[in-house]
């Protein structure tokens, strides 16, 4: 019986070919809006001064979706986080059902998937939890919308309060996490350390856009206040682990 191979050409094609499929998707809607743009008489000077801008845009967010494949493909290999980060997942989302997934199964996010049995449970947790956005949004999303929209012309206190609260208890999510393991001392302090830097790097951030007038950075200070705390994460393990 072969090994399991976490980045064999199998999962690479297949990646690849859904891939591939999704951008080709890409190019003929784009096409499909120019063309349409057109007739609505906007000047092709004007579409292409959009087209540039949307390209700067999305370098941001890009950045941090590229970390969240490094991050995962060294427990799952290339193929499975390429995929997932580039078609449908969200890095707030994978990072964590992978996480979850393994902790579950008890297999160390620090070492590679040597098992295929576990690789595909990895997989289809990933898989499944992210679909229960698509069925929502596809079913309910215009009664949820109509009901806040209800709420808040109702009373536009209560209607911030309710978004607030939702905002807060996915926060709580993530922060649940984060505070797992501090009872096992100071290494499981390790995580909240970094949340506090990440964030010290984002409040830096918001200095230079709010104070200095630095525009550029606001689409800039998510993948920053990462790739920081990502950076400064490494000398606090070796000093605490």
């Amino acid at each position: 019986m072969r090994d399991f191979d976490l980045n064999s050409i199998v999962l690479f094609v297949t990646a690849g070919v859904i891939i591939l499929f999704v951008i080709a998707q890409s190019v003929f809607f784009l096409r499909q809006a120019w063309r349409r743009a057109r007739e609505l008489g906007i000047e092709a000077r004007v579409l292409r001064r959009v087209a540039r801008s949307s390209v700067v845009f999305t370098i941001a967010p890009a950045i941090a979706i590229i970390l969240g494949v490094i991050t995962l493909s060294r427990f799952l290999g290339l193929p499975l986080p390429w995929l997932r980060l580039s078609v449908l997942g969200a890095l707030t989302y994978e990072l964590p059902a992978a996480t979850s997934a393994a902790a579950a199964l008890g297999v160390p996010v620090s070492e590679g998937v040597t098992d295929p049995k576990t690789y595909s449970t990895i997989a289809w947790v990933m898989t499944l939890g992210i679909m229960s956005g698509l069925i929502i949004v596809t079913l309910f999303l215009k009664k949820i919308q109509g009901g806040i929209q209800s709420l808040k012309k109702r009373d536009t206190r209560w209607g911030e309060i309710f978004l607030t609260a939702l905002f807060m208890g996915m926060i709580s999510a993530f922060l649940g996490m984060i505070f797992a393991d501090i009872t096992a001392g100071l290494k499981g302090w390790i995580p909240v350390f970094v949340m506090i830097i990440s964030s010290l790097l984002m409040l830096i951030c918001g200095f230079f856009v709010k104070v200095l007038k630095v525009k550029w950075m606001e689409d800039y200070a998510l993948p920053i206040s990462m790739l920081g705390a990502m950076a400064l994460s490494i000398p606090i393990t070796r000093l605490l682990g």
